[in-house]
């Protein structure tokens, strides 16, 4: 089962306040970007049921990139919000994972959130990496530069995996 990035960037964020952590729009995609790398490869399956854009910075989730734009380089203190079905109104994105998934996802948050987003950047840009094959794409149109799931697979899942979960 896939998620709205939505709802995964507001689990980031509530670990990140209980840990005293706090955390830009930047570093909030990358993060968002490494836990749905790591449920691939750990769990077989998407974490995230829409796809990640190659943007100069790394890849974004577009929609939650506008939710948090107005942050700019301040931390955010705010949660993303979606449209109830039931209701039409807009309200947080509550999330409601599996327990595999939250231990998945405690562990990438654990990890990735130490990072300075600027080594957040250079991870996600590594030569030969998913990100860098859309970016540098040899000017071929390359419509809505969309990192396809399985080139992130099979280039994540060669390189060790820096958690401790099996």
């Amino acid at each position: 089962m896939s998620f709205d990035g939505r709802e995964v960037a507001n689990f980031v964020l509530d670990c990140c306040e209980e840990n005293g952590q706090a955390i830009t729009n930047l570093s909030l995609q990358k993060i968002v970007y490494f836990c749905h790398v790591w449920s691939l490869i750990k769990l077989g399956r998407p974490l995230v049921r829409h796809k990640f854009e190659a943007w100069e910075y790394g890849p974004v989730l577009q929609y939650l990139y506008r939710e948090f734009k107005a942050f700019d380089r301040s931390p955010i203190n705010g949660r993303a919000k979606k449209i109830d079905k039931n209701t039409g109104q807009l309200k947080i994105a509550s999330y409601d994972f599996d327990e595999e998934t939250k231990q998945l996802l405690a562990s990438v948050i654990g990890i990735y959130s130490h990072m300075t987003a600027g080594q957040l950047v250079n991870i996600s840009h590594v030569a030969g990496g998913p990100w860098e094959r859309v970016w540098n794409h040899g000017g071929s149109v390359n419509p809505g530069m969309k990192i396809d799931d399985e080139d992130i697979l099979k280039f994540y899942s060669k390189l060790p995996s820096p958690m401790t979960i099996q």
